[in-house]
């Protein structure tokens, strides 16, 4: 059996592929003793300023949170208008298709009772 030799291709890939690893790996370690650093330096801020940072920070998210909501339902009744619009003046929005089904299904159980209820009375 032949031996496999690494080709000078398989070599450098190897070492890019360390060298990146370790690149990142390196990247790595600088974030995380950067954060600790940072966490250690803010945190006796964010005791003395926990006071006004918290309620400050739950009325910006209630504030953001309404506006999104306010946008979201906004959106939602343009949506339902134009569908609206699209479908009274004949053109065909989507889901027109199932709505002229549910209708019909709606209406032939309408004759179904109806015809059922002329039965019981006759």
């Amino acid at each position: 059996m032949a031996e496999h030799q690494p080709t000078s291709h398989t070599i450098v890939r190897g070492v890019t592929a360390a060298t990146i690893g370790g690149l990142l790996l390196l990247l790595s370690g600088l974030t995380l003793t950067g954060t600790v650093i940072g966490l250690t330096v803010v945190t006796p801020l964010l005791v003395i300023f926990s006071p006004v940072l918290v309620p400050a920070t739950i009325a910006v998210f209630l504030l953001v949170a309404g506006f999104v909501t306010s946008g979201g339902f906004g959106v939602a009744a343009l949506s339902v208008l134009s569908w609206m619009y699209q479908y009274l003046t004949g053109r065909r929005p989507p889901g027109f298709d199932q709505l002229e089904q549910a209708r019909a299904r709606l209406a032939s159980k309408a004759r179904d009772i109806k015809e059922s209820a002329q039965h019981r009375i006759d």
